[in-house]
């Protein structure tokens, strides 16, 4: 039976994938800091599902990591689904702080302790896979999202390396990197509007499709890979000068059905 370990499986796309992975008959190693999720999830799938409390933020997470591998019985697959961001236009030092703390410190953390399973796996024979859920935003540098869409670009290019470090090594190891645009989860704020927003429901199957694929680089949606293409073609000197709005004030109307979609 195929093991698949979800670092921030506790809300948003990466409890969604905790259960559409359960659901067809994984294993599943969900972590994260919220407890309560986990032992639901525990108590739906109780045969397939192992949990652990493991905050990324923290020096102990790769020492929890290796605790939650033992209890799944191994590791095929680990996908890091965790991580904050903020639309902060003021630059609230706190909150850049917060969001370099979870995407760039505690993914570094994690990803490397992965790596270093699945390299010491690979000596034995075994292959082993590597998928993150990065971002649009790591495309460019946009101003409302400073450190949110650096940290995202940051995730991009470690995981490059680390597949430049794998070839170099020998190590059986596939990466996946997946992209997604805006997608409605907590992460956004409900009195706000963005672009071409998507549902959990739409996003999950087509993440586990470019796992199953193995593909090196996935972008979710269609849409987003063309808005992506075209800001690839924009010159860094132009695109600085761009009055990029990212969303707006939601109508009261708006504001009700996305607290709807939030709660459901």
């Amino acid at each position: 039976m195929k093991k698949i370990v979800i670092m921030g499986a506790t809300s948003g796309i990466g409890l969604h994938l905790a259960e559409a992975y359960a659901s067809m008959g994984w294993m599943v190693g969900a972590a994260g800091r919220k407890e309560t999720p986990m032992k639901e999830l525990k108590e739906k799938f109780p045969q397939q599902v192992e949990w652990m409390k493991i905050d990324v933020t923290k020096s102990d997470a790769p020492q929890r990591l290796l605790e939650l591998i033992r209890k799944l019985g191994g590791m095929d697959i680990y996908l890091h689904t965790a991580g904050i961001g903020y639309e902060n236009a003021d630059l609230d030092i706190e909150k850049d702080v917060a969001t370099t703390q979870t995407n760039v410190v505690g993914y570094t953390r994690m990803v490397d302790a992965a790596y270093r399973f699945f390299r010491k796996m690979s000596e034995k024979g075994v292959g082993g896979h590597i998928a993150v859920i990065s971002s649009v935003a790591g495309t460019k540098g946009i101003g409302k999202l400073a450190s949110y869409s650096a940290s995202k670009k940051y995730q991009a290019t470690y995981l490059e390396a680390l597949e430049q470090l794998s070839r170099s090594e020998g190590v059986d190891l596939a990466f996946t990197d997946i992209r997604p645009g805006w997608v409605r989860t907590p992460l956004l704020e409900n009195d706000r509007v963005y672009p071409m927003t998507m549902e959990e429901e739409k996003v999950v199957p087509l993440i586990i499709k470019a796992i199953k694929k193995r593909s090196r680089i996935a972008v979710v949606d269609w849409r987003w890979a063309v808005a992506v293409a075209f800001w690839r073609l924009i010159p860094g000197f132009l695109w600085i000068r761009m009055p990029l709005t990212i969303s707006r004030e939601a109508t009261p109307e708006e504001t009700e059905i996305d607290t709807e979609l939030a709660n459901s």
